[in-house]
C-alpha cells in the first residue's frame, strides 16, 4: 500500500481536472487483456437439436390440428350429404305419391310433375288438334221465307281417325256442320250422337292421321292450377289461346232446369270459345269450355273473369258410349228432383239431399217403392246431400245394375233395393231431371248476377 502511493505523487492526482474520471487522458493505459472462454461443441450441437425438436413439435401441432380441421370437415359434408341424400329420397316420394294421384285418360301421358311444360309449350303441342267449328242452319217461316243462319264454336280432336268433342249447344239445330284447322284445312262434319243436358257432342270428319289431344284428369286439379283455353273467340280469331288458373270446383250451375257440375276459371272465355278445351300444364285436356258471366251484376259492378267448363272427368266416357252407341247408355232412376235448400233443412229439420218431386210411371224409381217428398241421401256406396252428388252417384253405375239407395221420408230413413234403368235415348242425358221454380233462365250460383250467358255462340 505504501509502495503504491510513493509511485503516485499526490499533488499530480489533486491537480488533474479527472481526478474524479474513470478517464484516463493524455496518457496511454494499458490494460491486461480479457482471455475469453472458447464455446464448447457439444453445447452449440444440443442448442441446435434443441431448436429442431421444438420445430418437429410446432409441425407434428400444425399437422394435428389440420387433421383434425379436416376430419372435422368430412363429418360436416358428410351430415349434409346425407341430409340432402334424405331430402332427395323424401321429395321423390312425394313425387311418386303426386303420380300416383294425378289420374290420366290415356296410359301414355306421364304425369310427373317433371313434364310441366310452359303455357307456348301447351299452345304448341296442342293447337293443331283445336278445331273451328261453323254451325249453318236453315229455317222456314210460316210464309214459306227461308232464313239462313251461322254460328261458330270450338272443338277438339280425340283420336287419329277424326272423332270431336264439342258441346251440344254449338251443333243444335245444324243443316250442315264444317269443322276448321288450324291448318287452314276445312271438313264437312258429321253429328255421331250428343247428350243434350250434358252439353256434349260428338263429330266426325273423314280421313287418318289426324293430330289429337290427350285427356288428363279434371278430379286432379287443385284451386289454383294454372290452365290454358284454347279456341275460336268470336267465330272469327282461330287458334287462340288464353290463360288463367282454376278459380273453384264444383260449381253447381244450373241451366235451363239443369244442374251442370262446373269448373270456374278466369282464363278469359268468350262467345266462339264453346266446345274448346281447356288444358292443364301437362298439355292435357281437363275441361270443356262451356258457359261464362258476363255484363254487371244488381250493383253495377262489371262481371269479369268468370268462366266455366265441364270437368273431362264427368264426361270422358261419355264420348266412346257415343261412338258406340250413337248415344249415352247410363243408368236412370226415372225421377224429377230438386236441392234442399239450407233454409228449408235448417226451418224444418230436413236432412240435405235431392227431394224427389215427381216419378215417371214404369221405370226404376216407382218399382223400387220410392214416393214423391222422399229425399235421396244415399244411392250405392254414395252419399248424396244434392242433385249434383246424386249425379254424380249415378254415372257410377250402370243401366241394370240392382244397388241400394236410401231416403228420407217423413223423418225416418228407408233403406231400399233398386234395379236401374238405361237411360231412354229421347231424354239424352243422365242426370235427373230438376224442377226449377219460376221459368227456365238459368240461375245463377252467386245471385245477383243478371246477366249469365248460356249458351252461348259467335
Amino acid at each position: 500500500m505504501e509502495n503504491y502511493q510513493q509511485d503516485q505523487p499526490a499533488s499530480s492526482v489533486q491537480d488533474s481536472p479527472f481526478a474524479n474520471s474513470p478517464f484516463e487522458t493524455g496518457a496511454v493505459h494499458h490494460t491486461p487483456a480479457v482471455k475469453v472462454p472458447k464455446k464448447s461443441g457439444k453445447k452449440g450441437l444440443k442448442t441446435f437439436f434443441v431448436i429442431v425438436i421444438v420445430l418437429a413439435l410446432m409441425l407434428a401441432s400444425a399437422a394435428g390440428t389440420a387433421a383434425y380441421i379436416n376430419d372435422q370437415w368430412e363429418e360436416k359434408t358428410r351430415s349434409l350429404q346425407e341430409e340432402m341424400s334424405a331430402n332427395l329420397s323424401s321429395l321423390q316420394l312425394q313425387l311418386e305419391q303426386m303420380k300416383q294421384n294425378i289420374g290420366t285418360k290415356d296410359p301414355d301421358v306421364s304425369a310427373d310433375t317433371t313434364g310441366l311444360l310452359l303455357p307456348s309449350q301447351v299452345y304448341a303441342k296442342n293447337v293443331d288438334a283445336v278445331v273451328a267449328i261453323s254451325n249453318h242452319s236453315m229455317t222456314t217461316n210460316i210464309f214459306g221465307q227461308v232464313s239462313r243462319t251461322a254460328s261458330s264454336g270450338s272443338g277438339f280432336i280425340i283420336s287419329k281417325d277424326g272423332y270431336v268433342v264439342s258441346n251440344y249447344h254449338v251443333i243444335q239445330g245444324a243443316n250442315k256442320l264444317t269443322v276448321l284447322l288450324a291448318s287452314g284445312k276445312e271438313y264437312d262434319a258429321q253429328v255421331i250422337g250428343f247428350d243434350a243436358s250434358n252439353d256434349i257432342a260428338v263429330l266426325k270428319i273423314e280421313g287418318t292421321d289426324f293430330p289429337c289431344v290427350k285427356l288428363g284428369s279434371s278430379n286432379a286439379l287443385v284451386v289454383g292450377d294454372r290452365v290454358a283455353a284454347i279456341g275460336n273467340p268470336l267465330g272469327e280469331l282461330t287458334s287462340t289461346m288464353t290463360v288463367g288458373y282454376i278459380s273453384a270446383k264444383d260449381r253447381n250451375v244450373n241451366t235451363d232446369g239443369t244442374s251442370m257440375n262446373m269448373l270456374q276459371t278466369d282464363a278469359a272465355i268468350n262467345s266462339g270459345n264453346s266446345g274448346g278445351p281447356l288444358f292443364n300444364m301437362y298439355g292435357e285436356v281437363v275441361g270443356i269450355t262451356t258457359a261464362k258471366y258476363s255484363g254487371t251484376s244488381n250493383s253495377g259492378a262489371t262481371i269479369e273473369g268468370i268462366g266455366f267448363a265441364i270437368p273431362i272427368d264427368d264426361v270422358a266416357d261419355m264420348f266412346q258410349s257415343i261412338i258406340d252407341n250413337g248415344y249415352v247408355s247410363s243408368a236412370y232412376l226415372g225421377v224429377v228432383v230438386e236441392d234442399v235448400s239450407a233454409d228449408d233443412a235448417r226451418k224444418y229439420g230436413l236432412p240435405m239431399g235431392a227431394l224427389i218431386t215427381e216419378i215417371s210411371p214404369g221405370y226404376a224409381a216407382e218399382r223400387a217403392g220410392l214416393e214423391a217428398y222422399d229425399i235421396i241421401i244415399e244411392l250405392g256406396d254414395q252419399k248424396v246431400t244434392s242433385v249434383n252428388d246424386l249425379t254424380k252417384a249415378l254415372r257410377r253405375l250402370n243401366p241394370k245394375e240392382t244397388t241400394q239407395i236410401k231416403v228420407s221420408r217423413s223423418g225416418k230413413e228407408l233403406t231400399l233395393q233398386i234395379t236401374l234403368d238405361e237411360k231412354p235415348q229421347q231424354i239424352q242425358s243422365d242426370v235427373p231431371q230438376q224442377t226449377q221454380p219460376g221459368n227456365s233462365t238459368p240461375q245463377s250460383p252467386f245471385g245477383g248476377m243478371e246477366d249469365f250467358f248460356w249458351p252461348f255462340f259467335g
